[in-house]
């Protein structure tokens, strides 16, 4: 069982931890209303009808599922917990926070920027754009798991937003470069589609396992990868768009792999962890 130690001392917060917090919450809330009117919803194109619908549910091999995208709900409404989380004056001189604050709010900003640069069309830099935001996610995921959280609202609030938000953009990542290589009109080796989508999807396999192992099993991510790649499974098997049963199949079973691989690697985790409790007691008696 996870443990959440408490700190003997509170750190005395500083004017740079002010100005920290503050940049987290105005990231927070830029990332949520640009996210917003940059989705279409109200101004601009709708993500799924920008550039001839090169970023639609059908676009590509490994175009996730309309429906998959919901997860946003759940990061974005994570993302404010977390900015008002750090906002309470009890956590403004954080060590975690001090850490990897700023970089949070990197990621942030960086996810409006996508929206902004799609409905301007410009595809190949929206790929720029989301592997900055994977790289800042990585760090940020390095850093978490360094170290553990103090409470069980810390652990889902901070943790759980930032490794859904990971898992989820990893997945994303693979889908925009697709996109913009389709509408680039690129196909390299001319291996054609269903050839790519399984090598692609190979590699987000072996990718999660390795998140798996850096994360010490860590869920979230497993599960917004396994979102994600069950619905690219689903957009691939219907009667109707982008039909692909290698696809479907390659998407399948990398989602089984990324959560099996996770409750793997967590259980193997926890069972070392109190063998090692079993062990300093017995030294003890």
């Amino acid at each position: 069982m996870t443990t959440f130690p408490a700190s003997s001392t509170t750190p005395q917060a500083t004017a740079a931890d002010r100005l920290r917090v503050a940049g987290v919450a105005v990231s927070a809330i830029a990332a949520v209303a640009l996210s917003f009117l940059g989705s279409g919803a109200v101004v601009g194109t709708p993500i799924s009808e920008v550039a001839d619908g090169a970023l639609s549910a059908d676009a590509t091999a490994v175009a996730p599922g309309g429906p998959a995208f919901a997860i946003w709900s759940v990061i974005y409404a994570g993302l404010l917990a977390l900015a008002v989380w750090q906002a309470l004056p009890a956590h403004h001189a954080d060590p975690r926070q001090r850490a990897l604050g700023w970089w949070i709010a990197a990621s942030m900003l960086l996810n409006a920027a996508w929206f902004l640069v799609v409905q301007l069309e410009l595809l190949a830099l929206s790929v720029a754009v989301i592997v900055a935001l994977l790289a800042v996610l990585v760090r940020i995921f390095l850093g978490l798991t360094r170290t553990a959280p103090s409470s069980r609202v810390e652990a889902v609030v901070v943790d759980g937003t930032m490794f859904l938000y990971l898992g989820w953009v990893a997945v994303a990542t693979v889908a925009n470069t697709a996109a913009a290589l389709r509408a680039a009109d690129v196909d390299p080796f001319s291996l054609g589609a269903d050839a790519w989508a399984v090598i692609v999807l190979v590699a987000v396999a072996a990718v999660s396992v390795l998140l798996a192992i850096a994360g010490h099993g860590r869920l979230a991510v497993a599960a917004a990868m396994a979102w994600g790649l069950v619905w690219i499974a689903v957009a691939r098997s219907g009667d109707t768009g982008f039909t692909s049963v290698p696809a479907a199949v390659a998407a399948g079973g990398a989602a089984a792999v990324a959560v099996l691989s996770a409750v793997i690697v967590r259980l193997r985790t926890e069972a070392a962890r109190r063998r090692r409790t079993d062990t300093a007691r017995r030294r003890r008696t």
